[in-house]
């Protein structure tokens, strides 16, 4: 009897958190994160209100990935917590630029959770590279607020790859930036061939019938995105540029609130961003978005790699051997699922190991491995295991990585490694989660 009545009170709990969350419709919060590389601070720029809800309807007060920042929403009443995720954001790449040391600047950043059924407050917090918070705001949310705006902003769209209702699935959905009216086909070309590419990766593809792909044609009146570099400038939908923080290859937009704008009118829990350009680039950002221009001899790999960071929370793995930057420390374990400082290794890929044993920068400049490694790479990784392998994250030292190539390593290698299939899988079954 006890044992009954305990599982009844359980029930009537959940039936209850779910009853303060509502399926129906979506709250987007639109935020300002400002600041300098030593200020942080944290602005509701207006709350709008979407049909239907595309999140997950599983796990949702856990947070897989602790990410560079939380948005969490609790019950004014009660103080329980109806919803969290996790999210990285491009203002605070931005804070460990040079830049930032002398510069204040702003920028746009959109979330979405369950609109909630009572009042609620909201918490975004943001932490800097030691884990710490760093800035913090908590508002009140009244979802009867008048000044909660319904969007619904209208474009053409068409499903690429459709497995099921959004409660079922992970809705993703691909966006036209610098298509014109009249090379909406050219863009609906290059969305069928973005998802091609990712499902023809392990685990997207035997787990594509949890994923929905979407494709929106949102006109520009310029072909093409800007190239700063090239003095090129383009009137692109979402004005995506390339030369972020002055890095040529790095292709983002800033106007993340014109983003959720032009997508409103479709379920949506994960963006990809197609440019119209043969310029090499991309960018992806956790939980915000990917951008990836669609016409380079190596926009395949890039698609797919920028989808690892945006989807998947995935570091990259690459590094640079004349190391210029601390990006991460000796204190803290990175938070990505595929790099390591070894702070906290039995929480990263060690259940994965026979044995502990790194695999040394000095190692991996010896001409033999180099060979080993070259001619493993054109056979597919034959004769690759799993391992601790120093250089990652952009740092040749102090920094490690799971498999000697991988998709978030070189666009030449063709899958992603084990210690990042995993990952992957485990965000689709946390994505689609009852």
């Amino acid at each position: 009897m006890r044992k009954s009545f305990v599982i009844a009170v359980a029930l009537v709990c959940m039936l209850f958190s779910m009853t303060l969350l509502s399926q129906e419709r979506t709250l987007r919060l639109d935020y300002i994160f400002s600041g300098t590389n030593e200020e942080t601070e944290i602005s509701l720029a207006g709350m709008k209100s979407l049909e239907g809800w595309a999140g997950r309807r599983g796990r949702k007060e856990e947070a897989l990935l602790v990410g560079n920042g939380s948005v969490s929403v609790r019950d004014s009443e009660s103080g329980e917590l109806l919803y969290v995720n996790t999210f990285s954001t491009l203002f605070q790449e931005w804070q460990n630029t040079e830049e930032a040391t002398r510069v204040r600047k702003a920028f746009e950043n959109v979330f979405l959770v369950p609109m909630p059924e009572a009042p609620a407050i909201v918490t975004v917090q943001l932490t800097d590279n030691y884990n710490k918070v760093v800035a913090e705001l908590s508002h009140p949310v009244d979802p009867a607020d008048i000044l909660i705006r319904p969007v619904k902003e209208e474009y053409p769209y068409r499903y690429i790859h459709k497995s099921g209702d959004s409660g079922d699935c992970v809705d993703i959905v691909i966006v036209a930036e610098g298509y014109t009216e009249e090379e909406m086909d050219v863009f609906y070309a290059d969305a069928e061939f973005a998802v091609g590419q990712i499902l023809a990766h392990e685990p997207f593809a035997s787990m594509q019938e949890k994923l929905n792909f979407v494709a929106v044609g949102v006109p520009s009146k310029d072909s093409g995105v800007s190239v700063p570099h090239d003095n090129d400038w383009k009137d692109a939908a979402l004005s995506s540029s390339f030369d972020t923080f002055y890095s040529d290859r790095y292709l983002t937009t800033l106007n993340l609130f014109k983003l959720h704008d032009v997508i409103s009118a479709v379920p949506y829990e994960d963006i990809i961003i197609l440019a119209n350009t043969d310029t090499y680039g991309g960018g992806g950002i956790y939980n915000s978005y990917m951008l990836s221009a669609a016409h380079n001899k190596y926009s395949a790999p890039v698609i797919v790699h920028e989808f690892g960071h945006s989807f998947a929370g995935l570091a990259d793995e690459y590094f640079y051997d004349d190391q210029y930057e601390q990006f991460y420390n000796n204190e803290v374990e990175p938070w990505e699922p595929n790099v390591t400082t070894l702070v906290d290794f039995s929480s990263k890929w060690e259940d994965m190991l026979e044995e502990i044993e790194i695999v040394t920068k000095e190692d991996q400049t010896n001409p033999e491995w180099k060979e080993r490694t070259r001619e493993a790479v054109m056979k597919g990784g034959e004769g690759f295991k799993i391992g601790i392998y120093e250089g990652a994250g952009y740092m040749s030292e102090g920094a490690y990585r799971p498999y000697p190539e991988c998709r978030m390593k070189i666009n030449e290698y063709s899958t992603f490694c084990p210690v990042c299939e995993r990952a992957i899988r485990r965000m689709i079954e946390y994505k689609t989660a009852k």
